[in-house]
């Protein structure tokens, strides 16, 4: 039994620093991957706010639709470079937090439901008319450690936070 005991304490001696270098790279490669690819073809495909502003939220419904699709855009393409190498890691995150947020409400959420098993069909990635937030909410959720815990040590934030004391 020591001898279990032992073995599992090697392991987690083992693991637990390789975390703190590790364990959030794939989460911000993921989100840089999504919301990158998500960026560029905003860049290069033609705005579509306009048919969906009505369904922002405050203050967002009131910015024009250039403006808004402008910052999504940049606000992805730059996230995205900024998750890939872990600078400003923090800021990027709850950014992008706030754009899910918006696009959640703006295009993914159902038009109408009356009941939480309606609401609950919208938690899909297709939209049968219930709404499909599964995917961006599966990404808002990938987003929170990066702003609590930030990028980890195999990033620049943590290059920059040694350099600067």
């Amino acid at each position: 039994m020591n001898l279990l005991i032992r073995l599992k304490n090697q392991v987690i001696d083992i693991l637990n620093p390789a975390g703190d270098w590790f364990a959030l790279l794939p989460i911000r490669l993921l989100m840089a991957y999504e919301f990158g690819r998500a960026g560029l073809m905003k860049f290069n495909g033609n705005n579509w706010f306009a048919n969906v502003q009505d369904n922002f939220p405050f203050p967002f419904n009131v910015v024009p639709v250039e403006i808004s699709w402008f910052l999504a855009t940049w606000a992805e393409i730059l996230g995205a470079a900024g998750l890939v190498l872990g600078l400003f890691t923090r800021f990027w995150a709850l950014s992008l937090i706030i754009l899910t947020i918006v696009a959640i409400s703006g295009v993914h959420w159902p038009d109408d439901w009356s009941s939480l098993a309606e609401l609950w069909k919208g938690y899909s990635v297709s939209d049968k008319g219930f709404g499909n937030y599964r995917i961006p909410l599966l990404f808002l959720v990938m987003l929170i450690p990066l702003v609590f815990n930030g990028a980890g040590k195999l990033s620049l934030d943590h290059v920059l936070a040694k350099k600067l004391g």
